[in-house]
């Protein structure tokens, strides 16, 4: 892996969780977008604006953090297995121990002063559907929402991710032997949103996608003749436009939900291939701007401490900006960037003050 591929996993690394904000941060009447939602609200500059970020164009950013996990797992086959899995729980599965608990202690804090504890009440965050403060839930409801359903939500990621890197050997001989019907089955899994527990078809195939990068030594460094950052930028922002369209205009069916799965994939890989291939001056420009690059060392703390933080931020913003014009539109640029502005803060203490304990949060990373 050259120097420059390195760059553009440590910039997308950054910039896909930072992105995350804007998909957890919208305050649309759906609660819960997924691939074919329907938006059951009028259609104005903000809903367009929010789904449109939120369940279109920024889509194609989980799906590039399995390809880039994938990728650099499949780089240490050098090393013994049990050594590869036991730092991986160290960088994986310690950080989901420790986040979920940070996000506990976020919710009680909030919970101990009637008007923060409104904005968790409203944010319906609770995974159980209990919305009850935690003195009132008990220890084995604390336990269960800890190790379980935490309420950072966000965290299925890693855990997910660990569970795959536990799969690996099983990944590696299928792509190995039968790198096509693996991935055709793999692509199927994720059209078809299967979802089963810890897995789901979105996580296995991209992550499978970036086993098959490494093994087939795939240039992706450097542009493919056949791609055309023109052509795939356009699909990229169409698929997203007309998919926002729709979801506010068509009717519930069958048919209607499976145009938008449709469309959510060809946004997803048309994404990936233009913020990949069509985007290098972009990643250059970043990357050698020291701020950016001191501030992409916090990435980690942004993906674990930003949910339930940003859920209770924009309910609170809601309570005391609903008199002004746009309010919507303007909590759901403004949380996000406070959130942002907070996990690093927060982050950049944590590694002067308390270094050790940043480490363990981090899985080492982000020194």
């Amino acid at each position: 892996m050259n120097r420059f591929v390195s760059q553009k996993f440590r910039f997308y690394s950054f910039v896909c969780i930072a992105l995350l904000l804007f998909v957890h941060g919208y305050n649309l009447q759906e609660g819960y977008l997924q691939a074919f939602s329907l938006v059951n609200e009028r259609l104005t500059f903000t809903t367009f604006i929010e789904f449109f970020f939120a369940n279109g164009i920024l889509r194609f950013r989980i799906p590039l953090l399995f390809i880039i996990s994938g990728y650099i797992f499949a780089l240490q086959d050098n090393k013994p297995y049990l050594t590869m899995i036991r730092r991986r729980f160290i960088t994986l599965m310690i950080p989901f121990f420790i986040w979920s608990a940070v996000g506990l202690l976020i919710t009680f804090l909030w919970q101990q002063h009637p008007i923060t504890a409104q904005a968790v009440k409203d944010s319906l965050m609770d995974q159980s559907g209990d919305q009850r403060p935690y003195e009132q839930i008990g220890w084995g409801g604390i336990l269960t929402r800890w190790l379980l359903v935490p309420v950072s939500f966000q965290l299925w990621f890693i855990r997910s991710l660990f569970i795959y890197n536990l799969l690996y050997p099983v990944f590696r001989w299928a792509i190995t032997k039968y790198p096509f019907v693996w991935l055709g089955l793999m692509f199927l899994l994720w059209i078809t949103l299967f979802n089963l527990s810890f897995f789901e078809g979105n996580g296995m195939f991209f992550f499978s996608v970036g086993i098959w990068l490494q093994k087939s030594n795939y240039p992706i460094d450097r542009k493919p003749e056949w791609f055309s950052r023109y052509l795939a930028w356009v699909c990229f922002i169409g698929f997203g436009i007309i998919k926002t369209f729709m979801a506010f205009e068509l009717e519930p069916g069958t048919l209607t939900y499976l145009v938008l799965i449709f469309l959510y994939a060809a946004t997803v890989i048309s994404g990936l291939l233009a913020v990949w291939f069509g985007a290098n001056r972009v990643v250059k420009y970043c990357m050698q701007r020291e701020w950016f690059v001191w501030a992409t060392a916090f990435s980690f703390v942004i993906y674990g401490m930003h949910v339930p933080l940003i859920e209770y931020v924009t309910m609170l913003m809601y309570r005391y900006m609903d008199q002004l014009p746009n309010y919507r539109l303007i909590v759901y640029i403004l949380a996000p960037s406070l959130v942002i502005c907070i996990c690093i803060l927060t982050g950049a203490m944590l590694r002067q003050f308390i270094p050790k304990f940043y480490r363990l949060a981090t899985g080492g990373r982000g020194f």
